[in-house]
């Protein structure tokens, strides 16, 4: 069962779909861990999807449950695409949702790379306040 109460993979999302070539990508990267990709609604000039080619559906869900091999290959691929794409010079942002109050949209755990313009804030100041 995944860690965070997100409930039981579910092998139709979206990414799963992607993984198995049902639904076609723009594809970045690839290698045993993990699969990069462009997102379909980007939201910055570089903004690319990396998940694990593993079941999990949280960020809390793959720590718990991968394997420490799968894990450090995951981080590595997300590096490695950021190193790819250019953007460690100027940088960039690493972005991932757990859950509905998150925002978290597919079941399958995935990280945002945001890059190719300053970005800003994270949280406005307003809100820490």
């Amino acid at each position: 069962m995944p860690v965070n109460g997100l409930g039981p993979y579910d092998d139709s999302n979206v990414f799963a779909r992607i993984l198995r070539n049902e639904i076609p990508s723009r594809r970045v990267y690839e290698d045993e861990w993990a699969f990069a990709f462009h997102d379909i609604a980007p939201q910055a000039p570089l903004h690319v999807l990396v998940i694990p080619k593993g079941r999990y559906v949280s960020l809390a869900d793959f720590t718990a449950q991968a394997s420490a091999e799968e894990i450090a290959g995951f981080w590595r691929a997300v590096t490695r695409v950021a190193r790819e794409l250019d953007l460690e010079a100027p940088g960039y942002r690493v972005l991932t949702n757990i859950g509905e109050h998150a925002g978290q949209e597919v079941p399958h755990f995935h990280v945002h790379i945001f890059g190719g313009r300053p970005l800003g804030r994270m949280v406005s100041k307003s809100v820490m306040e």
